[in-house]
């Protein structure tokens, strides 16, 4: 929001859906998989066919309850299934398994920052639900995929405490963090394992009352949702300048476009002619079961930075690009382990490494370098029997074929050449090749060195101590 609005406060609440990590769907044994032919992981249940009975599935919800816990909500030992009536092309049953007034967790609370500024976005609830299927809109004809009907999808809602597009980012993006920390969902946005929808309402400075809102279905995008709530915020405030009034609606976002659409009018709770589910019990989770699963819960991301700083002495800024990702945490973690220098390791990690696998696409787990092959390297450095450019070109090779650091370097004869008399020839013959230099670093220029050294390198094929090249060369230039 510019400073012309000033005058005009936004309150924005997201309704965060989340594919869970099982293997099957939530009430049959159909598999839960992205990317398999359209109607081909379907069953009498999931199509919601007649005499067909669904079976909750205990995965689902120990991962919704560990989702609960992690962001600081309460698990409820009793909670229950709902069916939410309503008509969509691809709703099998022309009702959703939901929960309503007995979620799974509620309440709970995520820390954010935006410029420099902290804040806790509070929540509502969490509860589990069934998605539904696809639609799939060809140039002459439409066509519905099943397959992802039935499958576990955790509904995370907020309380309207988020007061700007780079908030609800924030908040994005640290949810997103926190479920693929648990193991909960891997929030692929591309395969729709995370979508969320967007209220937002405007009201005047000081006023007590929440505006009305309207709701943006359906964003699968986090750069959509900032794109969007910047586009309603504005649109609502002129409007409401304008003299006009804002309609409790639901809008689609054309992204194409630019802007927001009116898609109908917005239903309430009794539209949905919520009644409890007839073939499910409710859910009780006795205590012993949820302790058994408390004891499971992860490191939190935050946590994991903290203890970073503290216990590796790492700068915040190395601890907060190693732990964005667990399996890169994991990485780091493992090397130092194995005996690499936490610095040098984060160095390496977040350099070589990371650089490595974003030109190749490929995530660190298919990494052919081991934690134990980067610490191997790292002490043949830190020993000076390798010099950086070498232990580059080290892991060059170990990236593309793996195997053992020791054993490339002596099979390639990549050892640091330490011999002072060897060191002592080559700087001579830098100095020697390149008079105008030596003059200008007699002459004061200092930065002159640094050429000299690399001379001395390429003329020793990268295996010069260059420490020892630098010394040589300044006695000579010196003496």
């Amino acid at each position: 929001m510019s400073a012309r609005d000033a005058d005009f406060i936004a309150a924005i609440g997201l309704e965060t859906h989340v594919q869970l990590r099982t293997r099957t769907k939530l009430f049959c044994g159909c598999p839960n998989r992205f990317g398999a032919e359209p109607n081909t992981l379907v069953c009498p249940v999931c199509l919601g066919l007649p005499g067909s009975l669904p079976v909750a599935n205990r995965e689902a919800i120990r991962l919704t309850a560990r989702a609960g816990w992690m962001l600081g909500g309460r698990v409820q030992r009793v909670s229950r299934f709902d069916r939410k009536s309503y008509f969509y092309p691809d709703m099998p049953k022309n009702f959703q398994i939901s929960q309503y007034d007995l979620p799974l967790c509620v309440g709970g609370g995520l820390d954010i920052e935006t410029n420099g500024a902290r804040k806790t976005i509070r929540l509502t609830r969490i509860h589990l639900e069934e998605d539904v299927g696809k639609c799939l809109h060809f140039e002459a004809s439409s066509g519905l995929d099943f397959n992802r009907a039935g499958t576990p999808l955790m509904e995370i809602v907020t309380e309207p405490d988020l007061a700007s597009p780079d908030e609800a980012l924030a908040f994005l993006l640290a949810l997103k963090q926190i479920l693929v920390y648990g193991g909960i969902s891997d929030c692929n946005l591309e395969q729709g394992n995370l979508r969320c929808d967007v209220n937002c309402s405007v009201r005047p400075a000081g006023a007590a009352v929440l505006g009305v809102k309207t709701e943006i279905k359906n964003m699968n995008t986090f750069k959509g949702v900032h794109r969007a709530l910047s586009y309603e915020i504005r649109r609502q405030i002129e409007t409401l300048r304008a003299g006009g009034t804002i309609c409790q609606e639901t809008r689609r976002w054309d992204d194409a476009a630019g802007r927001t659409e009116t898609m109908r009018t917005k239903e309430y709770a009794h539209d949905y002619r919520y009644f409890p589910e007839p073939d499910l019990l409710p859910v009780e989770l006795d205590e012993a079961l949820l302790e058994a699963w408390r004891a499971e819960l992860p490191e939190l991301p935050a946590a994991r930075r903290e203890r970073f700083v503290r216990d590796y002495g790492l700068p915040d800024y190395d601890a907060g690009v190693l732990t964005a990702d667990p399996a890169v945490a994991d990485y780091f973690e493992a090397a130092v382990r194995a005996g690499a220098p936490p610095k040098a390791a984060s160095n390496w990690v977040m350099t070589e490494v990371l650089r490595a696998i974003g030109e190749r696409g490929i995530e660190i787990g298919a990494v052919r370098v081991t934690p134990e092959a980067l610490a191997g390297l790292l002490g043949m450095l830190e020993r000076r029997r390798i010099n950086g450019p070498t232990a580059k070109e080290v892991f060059a090779i170990l990236f593309e074929q793996g195997g053992d650091p020791e054993t490339i370097v002596r099979e390639h004869g990549l050892d640091q050449v330490s011999d002072a008399g060897a060191v002592e020839d080559w700087a001579a013959r830098a100095i020697e090749m390149h008079p105008n230099v030596a003059a200008d670093f007699r002459a004061g220029k200092k930065p002159a060195l640094q050429f000299l050294v690399g001379q001395v390198m390429k003329l020793s094929r990268g295996k010069a101590d260059p420490r020892l090249a630098a010394e040589a060369l300044r006695r000579r230039l010196e003496g």
